[in-house]
């Protein structure tokens, strides 16, 4: 007990020991804002949805092209060493990752920003 005033000082021990976790988080300071509609009609008549949802099919079936042919490629192949390796694998999924989600940014950012308004 000798050492608990100097706790004290130091602020170690701020918070009464008798609170039971995870109640000092039920008082909010904050308001939540009211649940948005995940879908709303209109939507569908405007071309930003259209051409984004067209972009992220396009990405992701190119993604999903690519990249399992690679796999393929390097599965069926005779001679490990005549493949791109695992290595070249990685480089294909995260190039193809990098490459699509550049191009696909600026379109697919009007979806992005309508989810978090």
């Amino acid at each position: 007990m000798e050492g608990k005033e100097e706790d004290v000082k130091v602020g170690a021990n701020k918070y009464s020991e008798r609170m039971p976790l995870g109640t000092s988080a039920q008082g909010k300071d904050y308001r939540e804002s009211p649940p948005a509609p995940l879908f709303e009609p209109g939507e569908l008549h405007s071309w930003s949805f259209w051409r984004a949802g067209i972009a992220e099919f396009m990405a992701t079936f190119l993604f999903l092209y690519i990249t399992v042919l690679t796999v393929m490629g390097y599965s069926r192949s005779a001679s490990k060493c005549a493949t791109v390796g695992v290595q070249g694998i990685a480089w294909a999924f995260g190039g193809m990752i990098f490459a699509l989600v550049y191009c696909t940014a600026g379109i697919s950012e009007i979806v992005l920003n309508r989810i978090k308004t």
